[in-house]
């Protein structure tokens, strides 16, 4: 099990250009338009070299982060967890 880290919470006409890609994936995979002003969480997974991407509006609770990232083989660590507890 990968540890999946927040790196940062971001607004769509904020995020740093690396994450562009990593983004436009998962809105592509979501059929997700994206807004300027959407909300995008980026987690660092642990041991790769990879970000997972959260469009946090379409999150109820942490429950439903927590269940996405099971599935993708990770947990958040508990610091990440409670700050975006604080953002949903």
């Amino acid at each position: 099990m990968f540890v999946a880290s927040l790196v940062g919470v971001f607004r769509y006409t904020e995020l740093p250009e690396k994450f562009g890609p990593f983004v436009q994936y998962k809105a592509s995979i979501e059929d997700k338009t994206i807004e300027n002003e959407d909300e995008i969480a980026i987690l660092n997974i642990s041991g790769t070299e990879s970000f997972h991407v959260l469009f946090l509006s379409s999150y109820k609770d942490i429950k439903e982060i927590e269940a996405e990232l099971k599935d993708a083989d990770a947990e958040i660590n508990f610091s990440s967890k409670k700050i975006l507890e604080g953002h949903l």
